[in-house]
């Protein structure tokens, strides 16, 4: 089976130590030793939006603090290589041509983001289309898609199961801010819904999660699927 992964920067990173990462890194060397391939992405995260914001407060452009931030995700991918018992030929890759390529001919690439203006989430969901992935992942800071934003809101409710138009409909009417009631962005739901691929939103705080949704099809998290 070939897998997709997005990992939230904010998930991977939550600080700067290697705990997570190396429980990252153990999960991906048990998922591949199934036999499966696996296509990772990982978010920029806090580490990010600190340097976003002090290149900000010094007037630049929305393109350049994109450009930031895909820097940072791309360092990101670069540690959780270097803890994966795998031997990575190249640094992560700037396109999807050459991921696809990488993931196609050695069953493994991990990646950050490609280009301005465009998030990890969709980052995420392009690869796996592009890849014709059997599963997309979400490992986000939340258990699932809910209704409303779940810490503002006791009365909100989380879906099991949900469609990607229910879903878009959910983003369209949220704001996109960092911890809001979406895990994914709009432009990443509308890909979901456009190549119908199974996808699954965990909580990316215990990587265990990762393993068992992928190994097991155990989760406590929502489903996002056409049928």
């Amino acid at each position: 089976m070939r897998i997709v992964i997005s990992i939230g920067g904010s998930v991977l990173f939550p600080e700067l130590s290697k705990e997570r990462v190396k429980g990252y890194a153990e999960g991906i060397d048990q998922i591949v030793s199934e036999g499966h391939s696996m296509g990772i992405v990982v978010g920029g995260g806090k580490i990010a939006r600190e340097y976003i914001g002090v290149a900000r407060e010094f007037g630049s452009d929305e393109i350049t603090l994109d450009q930031i931030g895909i820097a940072v995700t791309r360092v990101n991918a670069q540690t959780l290589m270097a803890c994966v018992d795998y031997e990575f030929g190249q640094l992560p890759p700037e396109s999807y041509e050459s991921a696809k390529h990488i993931l196609q001919q050695e069953g493994m690439v991990i990646m950050g983001g490609i280009a301005p203006g465009q998030t990890t989430d969709a980052v995420g969901a392009a690869l796996a289309e592009y890849s014709n992935a059997d599963l997309l992942i979400y490992a986000t800071s939340v258990d699932g898609v809910y209704s409303s934003d779940p810490k503002v809101d006791e009365n909100a409710t989380k879906f099991d199961k949900i469609t990607p138009s229910e879903l878009i409909e959910i983003i369209v009417g949220t704001e996109m801010v960092a911890g809001n009631a979406a895990p994914v962005d709009l432009l990443a739901a509308k890909l979901i819904e456009r190549s119908r691929i199974k996808t699954i939103v965990i909580d990316g705080s215990n990587p265990k999660n990762m393993v068992d949704a992928v190994l097991h099809d155990k989760y406590n998290g929502t489903i996002i699927n056409s049928d």
